[in-house]
């Protein structure tokens, strides 16, 4: 059995890893040889489901580099309001539900051009193939499928994985009813850097953990703070920061803001949080312009059934998100795990192709659309100028503050 891969994310690296691993044939498809110019060298959280699917598909080698070079999430996440005055505060352990001591399950963060860089290394020429721009496949006589490239060489494979991403053009041709849905809502984002001199001039709610920041009616805004493992002085994601992200409904934003430049964007949020606590104004005023950008946050509408067949989808080419739930990557990761499991039955002779296909997305539907939902809703519901929701909202995770057992049968495994 062949397993043909286009795109060389992080949810199709680590399917043809765990793939090799178990000595399935597998050929990945990348369409940009250049590797890390295209990624935001923002850090993403990486929660149990994705150690566990990286463990179980990376080399030994590079699981051991990854666990190096990954820095530990274990200040847990925080809601405040636009003053930084407490809302609730969830540590980790609450939102896992898991056992702290182990040592694969538990919170990572880690950049995502660095987790790229480990996922490229050990899979040789004859696996990774570079430079390749999938145009579209068709299905043979002998019921493989053939991927066509825009150089026009084609490849021929017993099953295709679409793991091209959020405008996948696999997702294109195999379900084009499927689509994209604009949810209304814009984010600016930027970086700022924490030196030791920043970090000293910041209230401690900033420099650790996540924070979120709800105030009374519409608007919300995200700062987490990355910090890069020791041993890490030499490499691309060597340099601490702070990440915020500011979103607000689109409409209440100038026509032109996807036109302005980091400098403009950040006088425009600057300008949205006026009454807000002095440590956000300073960390968005401090950003470098350079990092900051706009994007309208789009998402995958819930996902239906669909007859299976040699052709499948990971990652954002099927479900992609919002990054309101801090859950894409690890979805992708979870994807890729289950997908090589179900292959792996397959190349064993233990099951039918397209049978193992139908029960891989059966499962990934239905924890994926879980997690569109998160997404979908926490991204509304920081857009929405509905001023008896957000208060409601906010009573509940302070009386949740003020009784432990109540905030642990709210919260409790919600960071899985």
């Amino acid at each position: 059995m062949r397993v043909l891969v286009i795109g060389g994310g992080i949810g199709g690296l680590c399917l043809a890893h765990g793939l090799r691993e178990a000595g399935v044939d597998v050929r990945v498809y990348e369409r940009t040889p250049a590797r890390a110019d295209w990624l935001q060298g923002y850090r993403i959280h990486l929660n149990p489901d994705g150690c566990r699917a990286l463990h179980r598909c990376l080399p030994a080698e590079n699981w051991a580099a990854f666990d190096g070079a990954a820095g530990s999430d274990g200040g847990g996440f925080a809601f405040y309001d636009e003053r930084l005055r407490t809302l609730a505060v969830l540590d980790r352990e609450l939102l896992a539900d898991a056992d702290v001591a182990d040592l694969v399950a538990r919170h990572r963060s880690v950049s995502r051009i660095r987790l790229r860089e480990l996922l490229l290394r050990g899979l040789p020429g004859d696996v990774l193939h570079e430079g390749r721009e999938f145009t579209h496949y068709e299905h043979t006589e002998d019921r493989r499928v053939r991927a066509h490239f825009a150089d026009g060489s084609s490849a021929v494979g017993d099953l295709l994985v679409g793991a091209d991403g959020s405008n996948s053009r696999v997702r294109g041709q195999y379900l084009p009813h499927l689509r994209r849905v604009d949810t209304g809502v814009l984010s600016i984002a930027g970086r700022f850097p924490l030196t030791e001199a920043n970090a000293a001039a910041l209230p401690e709610q900033l420099r650790t953990g996540a924070a979120n920041v709800m105030p009374p009616r519409s608007d919300w805004m995200f700062v987490a703070a990355w910090r890069a493992p020791e041993g890490t002085a030499a490499a691309s994601d060597s340099e601490d920061y702070l990440l915020w992200a500011y979103a607000a409904a689109r409409s209440s934003f100038p026509a032109e803001v996807g036109s302005r430049d980091g400098e403009a964007l950040r006088e425009l949020v600057l300008s949205r949080i006026g009454g807000w606590a002095d440590g956000l104004r300073t960390v968005v005023a401090g950003a470098d312009p350079a990092t900051v950008g706009a994007v309208a946050l789009r998402s995958m509408p819930t996902l239906h059934a669909w007859p299976a067949s040699a052709v499948t989808l990971l990652g954002d080419a099927i479900h992609n998100m919002t990054p309101m739930a801090g859950i894409g990557a690890n979805t992708a990761l979870r994807d890729a795990e289950l997908l090589r499991d179900v292959l792996v039955e397959v190349a064993a002779g233990r099951r039918e192709l397209v049978d193992a296909v139908a029960g891989y997305e059966h499962e990934m539907r239905d924890y994926a659309n879980r997690a569109i939902g998160l997404s979908l809703d926490n991204a509304r519901r920081a857009a929405s100028d509905a001023r008896l929701p957000r208060l409601a909202f906010r009573s509940v995770l302070r009386v949740a503050q003020a009784v432990p057992p109540l905030k642990r049968a709210i919260f409790a495994g919600m960071g899985t």
